[in-house]
């Protein structure tokens, strides 16, 4: 028995609630990195060894070919590259200093998609996107201290940007469960072989060859399972129906998810003061702004 097929309003609606359930599970990735007391490299490391493990189980080994399996092996090597960025971000500085700076991957997405594909940038798209780099310039200005992981973070971003990007180009006729298994497979090979490098340019202070367990081992698995097999499978069916400006901007409420549950269980809104909160307002309206102007282009469509 055959699925109905979708209409495109009905489409963009099931990719929508995708996209935001997916951001809603994200929310939880930087108090984990923040839990977890691996260095990121063990910690981005295991993600993807204990990811590949479960899609092993679950799904077997896929069948693609040998050139898209390569292509998106190198996808998953700059996810796992913008992984190790974020976590590193996080231990300089926060929780929401970290997932606010990914809150920049619209600004980036707005210039580098149009750079990649060959079309012209959008005026508005960049005026979204300006907002939120708004938002982050005064989060940036609040505390010198945190200026260390912000650049970290902001790197992230671009990485994270690429990853996307080429993502919604390679995964589009292919299985959900299929991209996400070859990208967490080929992204462990391919970090594996970054991280000596990594480690020559930030230098680590503390041990990096060590075996999660107690706290730390249940702390992998789980992060392994629901924020990444979860929110990666749901992100790859939601590029397949939306565009990735519409992701990456949308993205930009997980900082607010982040920053709820840094608030509730390590205690960071201590730290922060006015200039942090009117940038993260700024962020938000970012998204609100993205999401009023997608509702009138559907009206529009239609």
């Amino acid at each position: 028995m055959t699925s109905p097929t979708l209409t495109p309003t009905e489409e963009r609606k099931k990719g929508m609630w995708q996209l935001h359930l997916s951001v809603f599970l994200a929310g939880f990735t930087g108090l984990f990195g923040k839990l977890i007391t691996l260095n990121e490299v063990d910690i981005v490391w295991y993600r993807m060894f204990f990811t590949t493990l479960i899609l092993l189980v679950f799904t077997g080994i896929p069948k693609v070919g040998i050139r898209k399996m390569w292509q998106i092996a190198g996808c998953g090597t700059l996810l796992g590259l913008h992984w190790i960025l974020f976590y590193a971000s996080i231990k300089a500085s926060n929780v929401s200093i970290g997932v606010v700076c990914f809150a920049t991957v619209g600004f980036f997405t707005a210039i580098l998609e149009p750079l990649i594909h060959h079309h012209a940038i959008s005026r508005r798209e960049i005026a979204l996107s300006l907002i939120t780099l708004a938002g982050i310039a005064l989060i940036f200005s609040f505390d010198a201290r945190h200026r260390t992981g912000i650049s970290i973070g902001l790197i992230s971003s671009i990485v994270c940007t690429l990853y996307i990007i080429y993502n919604k180009d390679i995964s589009r006729d292919v299985r959900t469960r299929d991209v996400l298994f070859w990208q967490m497979a080929g992204g462990f090979v391919g970090i594996s072989a970054i991280i000596p490098l990594y480690l020559l340019i930030f230098p680590s202070a503390t041990p990096v060859i060590v075996i999660p367990e107690g706290t730390n081992l249940w702390l992998m698995l789980c992060h392994a399972l629901f924020c990444t097999v979860g929110l990666y499978m749901l992100q790859i069916m939601a590029l397949k129906r939306l565009s990735a400006f519409t992701v990456n901007l949308t993205y930009n409420l997980e900082p607010c998810y982040s920053i709820l549950w840094a608030f509730l269980f390590l205690g960071e809104a201590r730290e922060l003061n006015a200039a942090f909160y009117a940038g993260i307002t700024l962020v938000v309206l970012s998204v609100l702004l993205t999401a009023r102007e997608e509702k009138m282009k559907k009206t529009t469509n239609n």
